[in-house]
């Protein structure tokens, strides 16, 4: 049934929000000349997969957990895209394409090599990765990677359909920070 509901939102999402992933583009074009970009991720049973956001971050920036790297990196756009989420969008692609869920673990890079053994034990990459979660609306990033494994498991093991639609309304009601930077 989520699954159903992924693809519904996520068609829904990209179909009706054309517009604004236009005018985002187009603006980002203005911002670092490049607006999308694109990262390898830890996906579903350790597989990668490729995901697509919005770049935030100025186009040299290293490629690093969001904790790892400078707040001088992110642009003034940057900053508006993360602090409404709007960087996330792009990613329903991702989800149209099943390498990820609307609501489940936020994907890694697999040099978080803690992150991915915390929750390799405890079963969380053998869900497919999320947009949004528990974590996420309890201000939880990857720089506590045991903390936030144990808040993956956690949502993992009570998901069920309400669960799944308040991490959703939560997140656009804009519940939590999104991924802390260092300043």
């Amino acid at each position: 049934m989520i699954r159903l509901l992924d693809l519904m939102f996520a068609l829904f999402g990209l179909v009706f929000g054309l517009p604004v992933l236009l005018l985002l583009v187009v603006i980002g074009l203005f911002d670092t000349g490049s607006p999308v970009f694109f990262q390898q991720r830890v996906g579903r049973n350790k597989r990668p997969f490729t995901l697509v956001k919005f770049r935030t971050m100025k186009r040299d920036t290293a490629s690093v957990a969001s904790h790892l790297a400078s707040a001088g990196s992110i642009t003034k756009f940057g900053h508006f895209l993360r602090r409404t989420k709007l960087d996330e969008l792009p990613q329903l692609w991702n989800v149209l394409k099943g390498e990820m869920s609307l609501v489940g673990p936020r994907p890694c890079l697999f040099n978080q090599e803690e992150l991915i053994a915390e929750r390799d034990s405890r079963g969380v990459l053998k869900a497919r990765p999320g947009i949004t979660g528990l974590a996420q609306i309890n201000d939880i990033d990857m720089s506590t990677p045991c903390l936030l494994a144990e808040t993956d498991a956690k949502m993992l093991a009570s998901l069920n359909l309400k669960n799944y639609f308040r991490y959703i309304v939560q997140t656009v009601l804009g519940k939590g920070a999104g991924d802390r930077v260092k300043d």
